[in-house]
């Protein structure tokens, strides 16, 4: 059973954190949520592999469109293509089970051809919009459906970084972008992960109008509180987490080959008008 102060302290990095009374066991189960990059060999069953994919349909979808798909990947080379396209990174690699998460125009376009109808608005950006937050909502039931079999996983945004080649390992048509991966399996306790603390709510929380400077105070106090977590973890993060995310904003060289994704969103044929 799990100590919802305990969740609740974790997750924000303080002893100080108000504990609200309304809690429960799905709440306490996202509280618990962490990034795991280390993995046992064992594989992700077919079963738990069908019951994840439910969950995934099972979330909103922008006009009941379903404009996302998922491909799993289980194989080895395939795996391990798709590793170096974000980066070399190893868990990428090493899990298990890479699902990579699509935003998908093709299936429309194929129904409207299919209609005999024109398929224009699939030329403008709110249609990839569409897609890329309807495969979020997806995933992320798919991840919360992941940890209830008792599973972990860890988002890939590296699969951002080389588009087409990505298009290319997964055969993917024109119209179809992948958006992120997912590395899922089951944690290697030898390396055990632990719950990164989040900003206070009032940094993301705002009451009828929005406000930058109710933020400052928080985010002075987040700073702290990642650095306690970073020297907790051993992590070599030099300055603070904000120094660490203006690093991350600082010019195109930052963006590790995001830069170029507009030229890369139209080789893969979005037109985004």
């Amino acid at each position: 059973m799990r100590d919802p102060r305990a969740l609740f302290q974790s997750r924000y990095g303080s002893d100080a954190v108000t504990i609200p009374d309304a809690t429960t066991p799905i709440i306490e189960h996202l509280l618990s949520h962490r990034s795991v990059r280390a993995y046992r060999p064992d594989p992700v069953s077919d079963d738990q592999l069908a019951a994840i994919v439910a969950a995934a349909q099972s979330a909103a979808s922008s006009s009941n469109l379903h404009a996302w798909s998922v491909v799993a990947v289980r194989d080895p080379d395939r795996k391990a293509a798709l590793a170096e396209c974000a980066g070399g990174q190893a868990h990428v690699r090493e899990a298990p089970l890479q699902l990579v998460w699509l935003a998908d125009l093709a299936r429309l376009h194929r129904v409207a051809e299919r209609c005999g109808r024109p398929d224009e608005a699939l030329d403008y950006t709110e249609m990839l919009l569409v897609g890329v937050i309807d495969a979020a909502l997806a995933a992320q039931n798919a991840a919360v459906a992941a940890q209830s079999l008792g599973l972990s996983l860890v988002y890939i945004g590296g699969m951002r970084n080389q588009p087409e080649e990505v298009a290319r390992i997964l055969g993917l048509p024109p119209r179809v972008f992948a958006v992120f991966g997912m590395c899922v399996g089951y944690a290697d306790e030898s390396k055990p992960a632990s719950v990164k603390p989040r900003p206070a709510q009032s940094v993301v929380l705002h009451h009828e109008r929005y406000s930058l400077e109710q933020q400052d105070a928080p985010l002075a106090a987040y700073d702290d509180a990642m650095a306690r977590f970073y020297e907790s973890q051993n992590m070599n993060v030099r300055g603070t987490w904000s120094v660490h995310s203006s690093k991350r904003v600082a010019g195109p060289a930052s963006l590790t080959g995001r830069d170029r994704l507009v030229e890369a969103l139209h080789k893969l044929g979005f037109a985004m008008k």
